[in-house]
């Protein structure tokens, strides 16, 4: 029998769902986050949630966990002191980048690989080598005595992990690897790691940087991971732990911590996995996932095509470019914990800085005293201070009041305005937000449902929907923990690339064959170490194509089978679709790509509840909405979520108590339960 348990670790709360993929059984729980220390928060509630399935830690089976800690490092800027050994003449490629400023016009912008580097000028030491194109063959050979030297200097310094990145070393590694070895033997206690062991791809500027991100993020990443094994095993809980990766696969913790980098951005990975999975039940295929918590707001997009991607040129994490697979998901400083302040100037602002976990909103009773959104809610009567978490945490109202009641002092307002204009303020920036991901891309929002989740998620969701013009709205069966959810989703996945250059007519065919067997090869065998058979394994080609002259590539999708250069002509339909013209220029394919998927059971359904409106009546209380002629207050009926009948619209105004979160359903929409366990909110015809 197999019970797998999918953790997320949030801000503000950490969420666990376990299933059993033999009975379907699923228990799901959430807990507050340990910031400080986020793996005692897991293991809290692992043994919590344990209890309340009547099962014993040791009949765990797995564990699939989807993480902040390598992302918190970078936008904390809380990493390694990191070391790199670069090419002789090449020490500053990281610094100079591409004499390109993220904001064309500004004198005073933060460049923050220029203020705030991974690798600081006096820790980047120069050696002796060169291999040049278009071969990779070896013009110069490596100094291994300077290599050496470097590392004593760079170990002298107290450097904790060092960034091996040598120029044109994505077409020969050989002097990268070697520099390694030489490394780990002046250092045997840092963590080193090679560019081309990441992300063999042309664009230096790019591939140092993702190099020693991972550098930076390496040594936390690995202590993490390493705590929390070892505190899944003092539990007994002895089954295999995998971690999410930005590509939306995971990977098993080894392949994890050789490579950190892959697991930024993890967490909203899987919340967008999470939200395909729930839309997909109820047959939406187009999709704008929309995953509120408690610190941000995430935000993806899903077509008949699958889950966007990230290209190489809207890749960044902080403001820097990586070259990893990575999901397209946009992050905005939004969630339940976010702070609503004046600034200097007297602007009315909400976020992005949070309250987080602790003190939290004030609400929650650990001592904030900051006005957050989930205050504005609690005050305008959209939470239920005794039924949050299904009864499992007390809000506190008064506290509420009183931070909401000095913000409004300050603005000049009344209560019910303050509060009001927090949520409205929230409400436009996350709209604005959808609308960079979805019509400024090419992508009418109409055409979509909105797939809320996380704890804030379905509280704002009809609102947001409604100033995007977006129809309709999907609220998964369990939202609050529908990252966790999506977890239990996925695949075992590794992705693997390598630059070929190759221009139509000129293309060798054999090279090309060649360079993705070995890549798939090598995939396969990280596959297989982690268990999984030969007929479970799904592999997908690819080839990063682009017209002669262009800067940035699309992905063009190979057939089964061997490579042949006429199948190349289906990039001009590729074209077409992405940029609405094609060319008659010559296509230049630029890398070969191959992704590597491991089958695993996952959670097929989620068992689905039902009853009446009556049954599901539990309370009912005046909650303050916004319309045309103002605020009104309105008495609204709350609904027990699992009590709900199917198939049986209901009008709002109406609030929704999940066990782990609530949806706001405001007058002019109407709500359903159906078959699959999801709640549907449509917007009235005539509202």
């Amino acid at each position: 029998m197999t019970r797998v348990v999918g953790v997320d670790i949030g801000g503000t709360f950490t969420d666990l769902m376990l299933y059993d993929t033999v009975s379907g059984a699923v228990h799901v729980h959430k807990v507050p986050s340990t910031p400080g220390e986020p793996e005692r928060a897991m293991i809290a509630g692992l043994t919590e949630l344990c209890a309340m399935a009547g099962l014993a830690p040791a009949e765990i089976t797995g564990v699939f966990h989807g993480t902040t800690i390598a992302t918190n490092a970078v936008l904390e800027f809380d990493g390694a002191t990191v070391g790199m050994i670069t090419t002789r003449g090449f020490r500053d490629i990281s610094h100079i980048g591409r004499h390109q400023r993220p904001q064309h016009y500004s004198v005073l912008q933060d460049i923050p690989w220029q203020s705030k580097p991974f690798a600081k000028r006096r820790h980047r030491h120069v050696v002796t080598e060169r291999t040049v194109p278009p071969t990779g063959e070896i013009l110069v050979p490596l100094d291994e005595d300077e290599v050496r030297a470097a590392a004593r200097a760079l170990r002298a310094d107290g450097v904790e992990a060092v960034a091996i990145c040598f120029l044109f070393s994505y077409l020969n590694p050989a002097h990268e690897l070697r520099a390694a070895e030489l490394v780990r033997e002046e250092l045997p206690d840092a963590f080193v790691t090679t560019s081309a062991e990441i992300v063999p791809q042309f664009r230096e500027f790019e591939r140092f940087t993702t190099a020693a991100m991972s550098a930076f993020v390496g040594p936390k990443t690995g202590r993490y991971l390493d705590r929390l094994d070892s505190a899944l095993h003092g539990e007994g809980i002895d089954g295999d732990l995998h971690v999410m990766m930005s590509s939306g696969g995971v990977a098993s913790v080894r392949a994890a911590a050789e490579r950190p980098v892959t697991l930024l951005l993890s967490g909203p990975a899987a919340g967008i996995l999470g939200g395909q999975w729930a839309g997909a039940l109820s047959g939406r295929r187009r999709l704008i996932t929309f995953d509120m918590g408690g610190t941000s707001a995430d935000i993806g997009i899903v077509t008949e095509d699958g889950i966007a991607e990230a290209s190489a040129r809207d890749t960044w994490v902080g403001g820097y470019p990586l070259l990893v697979p990575m999901l397209d998901v946009h992050a905005i400083g939004a969630g339940g914990g976010s702070v609503a302040f004046v600034d200097p100037g007297g602007a009315f602002r909400v976020g992005p800085r949070s309250a987080k976990a602790r003190p939290g909103p004030a609400c929650y009773g650990h001592g904030g005293t900051e006005p957050t959104i989930s205050d504005a809610h609690l005050v305008l009567g959209r939470l239920d201070a005794d039924r949050f978490l299904g009864g499992r945490m007390q809000l506190d109202r008064a506290a509420a009041v009183t931070v909401v009641s000095a913000l409004a002092a300050e603005l000049g307002l009344g209560l019910d305005e303050a509060a009001q204009g927090i949520l409205t303020i929230a409400n436009a920036n996350m709209a604005r937000a959808i609308r960079s991901r979805t019509i400024e891309k090419g992508h009418d929002p109409r055409d979509f449902t909105l797939v809320a989740f996380g704890g804030a998620g379905p509280l704002h969701a009809a609102e947001v929907a409604e100033l995007l013009n977006v129809p309709e709205v999907l609220v998964p069966p369990y939202p609050g923990i529908t990252s966790a959810n999506g977890l239990l989703t996925s695949d075992l996945k590794y992705d693997q690339m390598r630059t070929v250059f190759m221009v139509q007519g000129a293309v060798d065919e054999d090279r090309v064959n060649r360079e993705l067997d070995e890549l798939e090869s090598r995939l396969r065998g990280w596959l297989h170490a982690d268990g999984v058979p030969a007929a479970d394994i799904r592999v997908l080609r690819a080839l990063d194509c682009r017209y002669v002259g262009q800067g940035y590539e699309l992905r063009l999708s190979l057939d089964a089978g061997r490579f042949s250069a006429e199948g190349l002509d289906r990039f001009h339909d590729l074209h077409q679709r992405e940029y609405g013209k094609a060319h008659a220029d010559p296509i230049e394919i630029v890398n070969a790509r191959v992704t590597a998927i491991g089958r695993r059971p996952t959670v097929d359904s989620l068992p689905v509840t039902t009853g009446t409106l009556a049954d599901a009546r539990v309370a009912e209380q005046a909650v303050t909405f916004a319309g045309a002629d103002g605020l009104t207050a309105r008495q609204t009926p709350f609904l027990d979520r699992a009590a709900l009948p199917l198939d049986e619209p209901f009008r709002g105004p109406a609030i929704i108590l999940h066990r782990d979160t609530t949806t706001v359903v405001p007058p002019g929409w109407t709500a359903c339960a159906d078959a699959a366990g999801n709640l549907i909110l449509t917007r009235e015809e005539d509202a």
